[in-house]
């Protein structure tokens, strides 16, 4: 839905309309006569309730009083319509219909303006975009947006606006699987131990796993695109899909949450299970699994390859390889969990009953479950 509000008089107006091609040349306008008084209003809001799929075309006066009388009905029977030109209009004018459209349909707004007498209406709209012209730059300085010429605008909202409604959909979604991710597998780690105040990452670990390990591949999304720039202008129905909010709701939030919790459980009881003669190495082995995992989550997720995404991908299994190598001992008894021996005795050997050995547990944190036995 378009609404076209200027200050020029009606004929120049729908001149404009008509050569931006917001009004068809065959189309049906209505023209809404000057009205003054309250009936004068409602006999011409009902001549226009009787006309369907029409372009109207009214003035700031008679606005005026429509608003006055009539805002209800008006503004339902203005969205209705396929476009809405309002001629003569003065600033505080845009800013309230811009206001009003905010609150009948429960829309986000965008306004576009090249002069001083738009920046109100700019600053009402939840997006602002301002064009630099003759008019000068106050538009384009209180707008969030600034484009030279009007022709930009197509490429800021098809192009721009929408890969960056994506890759924000995809990086924040992400950046809510990582965390998650590695809270799941804390929370089966400590399940299986009875929820023991254990942590089963410390330190180092944490806070490489958030920085070096997986924000390089992680934050190169933001350079993902699922189609070339030309085909997005080729083809503006693309744009619908993120107007029914499909790449960023409920369902795709429940759906990488589901993700997340499956995988950190799938990783953590594998690994525990897996490798039952190798537990005293289970933090290196579930931790190497961890960060394969979300290496290869981006990749999967990945629709058009970049240079530095490979680069991101690369990078960070480098550095986690290199800590292999060069931090292996740093990495294996990350922790403070010595005195193993200890801990495998009868009480907490019958307290898990399932493994004769436990990872990397501190004796302190036990003690009050060994000497309740």
């Amino acid at each position: 839905m378009v609404w076209m509000l200027t200050g020029d008089k009606l004929e120049t107006a729908t001149c404009t309309a008509k050569n931006a091609h917001l009004i068809t040349r065959n189309q049906d306008i209505h023209v809404f006569r000057q009205v003054t008084t309250r009936g004068e209003a409602h006999l011409e809001l009902n001549a226009f309730r009787r006309k369907h799929d029409c372009a109207l075309v009214i003035s700031g006066d008679s606005l005026e009083v429509c608003l006055k009388y009539y805002e209800y009905e008006f503004m339902e029977l203005a969205c209705q319509c396929p476009a809405v030109v309002c001629c003569r209009c003065t600033p505080t004018q845009k800013a309230q219909i811009v206001r009003l459209l905010q609150e009948r349909t429960g829309k986000l707004t965008c306004a576009v303006g090249d002069g001083g007498n738009d920046v109100s209406m700019i600053q009402e709209a939840d997006c602002g975009v301002g064009v630099e012209g003759k008019e000068g730059k106050q538009a384009s300085l209180a707008a969030d947006f600034s484009v030279t010429q009007f022709k930009h605008l197509g490429r800021l909202l098809m192009v721009h606006g929408r890969n960056s409604y994506k890759r924000s959909a995809a990086l924040s979604q992400f950046v809510i699987h990582r965390s998650l991710c590695i809270s799941t597998m804390q929370a089966v780690f400590s399940s299986v131990f009875y929820f023991a105040s254990v942590p089963l990452y410390q330190g180092f670990l944490i806070i490489g796993y958030s920085t070096i390990y997986t924000m390089f591949p992680v934050f190169s999304l933001v350079l993902d695109k699922d189609v070339k720039s030309e085909v997005a202008m080729l083809y503006p129905e693309l744009y619908k899909d993120l107007l029914k909010g499909r790449p960023l709701s409920f369902k795709t939030f429940l759906i990488w949450v589901l993700i997340s919790i499956y995988q950190g459980s799938i990783i953590m009881y594998g690994a525990m299970l897996l490798f039952e003669s190798e537990f005293v190495h289970i933090v290196a082995i579930s931790f190497t699994s961890l960060i394969l995992t979300e290496l290869l989550m981006v990749a999967l997720t990945v629709q058009t390859w970049h240079w530095l995404m490979i680069v991101g991908e690369l990078l960070s299994l480098a550095c986690y390889i290199a800590s292999l190598v060069f931090l292996h001992e740093f990495i294996a008894l990350c922790g403070a969990w010595s005195s193993i021996s200890s801990l495998q005795s009868g009480p907490l050997r019958r307290m898990t009953g399932v493994w004769s050995t436990l990872p990397f547990l501190d004796t302190f944190s036990f003690s009050s479950l060994l000497k309740s036995d």
